[in-house]
């Protein structure tokens, strides 16, 4: 598994370079865009030794460099951009080949996760030191996603996301109600015109409309972790009053309304309640 650079071409090393030289054939989820990678570097490898191996094919495709591998044949794997399987294909073609006896060896490299959690910065004596979730890429639908963004408001650690720039906007509005939550962009990191700055999630939406170029290009998001008093948990003391006199349900409707605080973290809350 060969991770490859996410933008600067010389953000490749030399084992992965060597290995990409000696293979006999390579799975890559663009044969085109791998191929013009190979050329940039020197390497000369012919159509019949590049295997499309992507999202739609993967598990058929996996049979494939199965058959290779015990052919004895050298067989590398490289997304288009950074370290295979990780909001990339490539997890299914390693445990296809891990389920047939055989091995998949890392070849460590470019990540855009872990490039953007180097610049976040994150010093809160508060947090916990280094902890960090991969979100990835959010669901494209409104409702979905702006469940996903709620549940990360109580999240003790920094959440890293990725975002195309066709919907980078969207993601914006729904980030925007976690108000001064610090949000760390990543945009084109390693590129040309990367960009990197830190402004509160509710200043997202603004900062992208300053620059029509920066709803170009893919962006790497690094929620830093929510402030000790917002991890805590909501309130009680609204809930407390509704209970005795309202259903549950409607009790944590208005105490969301009242408060601000969202209707999940509060239902647990009511149950709790309830039950003591």
């Amino acid at each position: 598994m060969v991770a490859t650079p996410i933008g600067n071409l010389a953000d490749i090393t030399l084992r992965a370079l060597h290995v990409l030289q000696l293979a006999d054939a390579i799975a890559c989820e663009d044969t085109r865009h791998t191929q013009a990678l190979l050329r940039a570097y020197g390497i000369e490898k012919s159509s019949v030794q590049l295997l499309a191996v992507h999202q739609h094919n993967e598990a058929q495709a996996a049979q494939s460099v199965i058959e290779r591998l015990r052919q004895g044949q050298r067989v590398a794997y490289a997304s288009d951009a950074g370290t295979p399987a990780i909001s990339d294909p490539g997890a299914r073609l390693v445990a296809a080949v891990r389920a047939a006896g055989l091995h998949a060896i890392p070849l460590p490299g470019a990540s855009s996760v872990t490039a953007a959690l180097s610049v976040a910065g994150m010093a809160d004596e508060d947090a916990q030191p280094g902890a960090f979730v991969f979100a990835g890429f959010l669901s494209s639908k409104t409702g979905e996603r702006a469940s996903a963004v709620e549940a990360l408001r109580l999240e003790a650690r920094s959440v890293v996301l990725l975002e195309a720039p066709h919907r980078i906007e969207a993601l914006a509005t729904a980030l925007e109600k976690l108000g001064s939550r610090p949000l760390t962009i990543g945009r084109e990191l390693t590129k040309q015109f990367e960009e990197i700055a830190t402004v509160s999630a509710e200043a997202f939406p603004a900062w992208l409309a300053q620059d029509a170029n920066r709803l170009r290009g893919e962006f790497v998001l690094v929620l830093h972790p929510a402030p000790a008093a917002a991890q805590s948990g909501p309130d009680s003391r609204v809930l407390e009053l509704l209970l005795p006199h309202l259903p549950l349900k409607t009790a944590v409707k208005l105490a969301s309304e009242i408060t601000g605080e969202p209707r999940n973290a509060l239902y647990e809350l009511a149950l709790s309640l309830k039950k003591d």
